[in-house]
């Protein structure tokens, strides 16, 4: 994707971080006319954003995001026949399967929330889900399906949501790692990048697991930790479900490309790191509820982040250019496990050949949701980060949410949900 060399001179909002995040709230402040320049420290589109699995879904949403799921759906749904964005996106429905013994109470209490919101949610029994998915294993008794979700491309939507910002007059720059954000009355007034400064109003932190970071470097305190998920591409000649499906222990979807992607649902590697102990009161009920999902590590990660300097002067060489782009190993035991439990699931894929393995870091928040807000203490200053896994899904509502909060329009939902003030945490900005 053709990128700038330089950063101009002056803008309206400068955004810190080239995901879908990012992109996706470039392409909307475009539309409405605004000066735009995205700053990526390395490749658009470089760590999480082209790592997840592509599912676009309103089904299990907590009740906080859902109408934000519901509203990014509708964009998803238009990106190509409104704005010419080919992201891939196709409307498939999604199917949430159970075997007997297994607990589907999360999810039948949800329905409630997706009835009240006119969601077209069907519980199906054993018969029905056999017939919706032909193939699945026998011992399972119950579905879920959202005939409305659907699933997009990751190694082609953030480049296509980028270049149709492009085209509108954003201004794009790879290899641009962002320093630091200067303030006069205490408003932000510019931002510093290593390619120079570009005078501007406004600046949203789009940095994903480096959101914390950059934050912490000008006073505001983002609880944000690190997850690491991993997952694979397969080929199998089996004709086999187009929509995604999850199961307690397995995920897949298909690709446009001919394979699919499969993971281990309901299992990330969590890398025991300084952070972790800062902020060890604020994720501990996450860890009480979810603990059977997580698998805590201590590794190399420790001894990097400890070494890694958490403040700089805007001068100075920062994390960000000596680390352009975060490429985790994946983990082989997590996906050994989830090609196993989806041929256990699905037998056909028994004959299925693995082409590709990859992991990426998912910026996790202590509730699960993200923020997209302006930060209190600093006039200008936006905060797009910590997605927990669902960024990709919500990318295009949550940048026209961001948007229209950044240009003072009626925002595409209520923003009251995703403030950074829920956490309660001083900050010294």
């Amino acid at each position: 994707m053709e990128t700038a060399d330089a950063v101009p001179a002056s803008t309206d909002v400068v955004i810190i971080g080239g995901g879908i995040a990012g992109v996706s709230a470039a392409f909307f402040l475009a539309e409405k006319g605004i000066r735009t320049v995205v700053c990526e420290k390395g490749r658009f589109a470089g760590e999480q954003s082209s790592r997840n699995w592509g599912w676009v879904r309103q089904m299990g949403r907590d009740r906080a995001e859902l109408p934000l799921a519901i509203e990014s759906l509708r964009l998803w749904r238009q990106l190509e026949s409104r704005w010419g964005i080919d992201a891939g996106f196709r409307q498939t429905g999604i199917v949430y399967a159970f075997r007997a013994g297994e607990d589907e109470e999360g999810l039948a209490n949800w329905v409630e929330s997706a009835e009240q919101h006119q969601l077209p949610i069907r519980r199906l029994d054993r018969t029905a889900t056999q017939r919706l998915l032909p193939g699945i294993a026998s011992d399972f008794h119950v579905a879920y399906h959202t005939a409305d979700d659907g699933r997009a491309e990751p190694s082609k939507a953030v480049s296509a949501i980028a270049k149709a910002a492009r085209d509108r007059g954003a201004v794009l720059v790879a290899d641009c790692a962002v320093r630091s954000i200067e303030r006069k009355a205490g408003r932000v007034s510019a931002v510093i990048t290593e390619k120079g400064e570009t005078a501007c109003s406004a600046a949203i932190v789009a940095g994903g697991v480096w959101s914390r970071l950059f934050l912490g470097n000008l006073g505001v305190t983002l609880p944000q930790l690190k997850l690491l998920g991993a997952a694979m591409r397969v080929e199998t000649a089996a004709d086999l479900p187009q929509m995604p499906v999850g199961g307690s222990d397995f995920a897949f979807r298909k690709r446009i490309d001919g394979g699919y992607t499969v993971s281990r649902r309901n299992a990330s590697l969590v890398p025991i790191v300084p952070d972790s102990f800062r902020l060890f009161t604020q994720f501990l009920p996450t860890l009480k509820t979810s603990w059977r999902e997580l698998r805590l590590r201590v590794g190399k990660q420790f001894f990097t982040e400890l070494a890694m300097p958490r403040h700089w002067s805007a001068d100075a060489i920062t994390p960000f250019e000596r680390v352009r782009i975060l490429d985790p190993a994946p983990s082989q035991a997590l996906n050994r496990a989830g090609l196993e439990n989806t041929i256990r699931a699905f037998p056909a894929f028994g004959d299925a050949r693995i082409t590709h393995q990859w992991a990426g870091f998912i910026d996790a928040m202590p509730d699960g949701i993200p923020v997209i807000a302006p930060v209190p203490l600093v006039p200008g200053l936006f905060i797009s980060s910590g997605y927990s896994g669902h960024g990709f899904g919500i990318g295009p509502g949550a940048g026209r949410l961001m948007a229209d909060i950044v240009a003072g329009d009626n925002p595409l939902v209520d923003p009251a949900p995703f403030g950074l003030e829920r956490f309660g945490m001083r900050n010294r900005a």
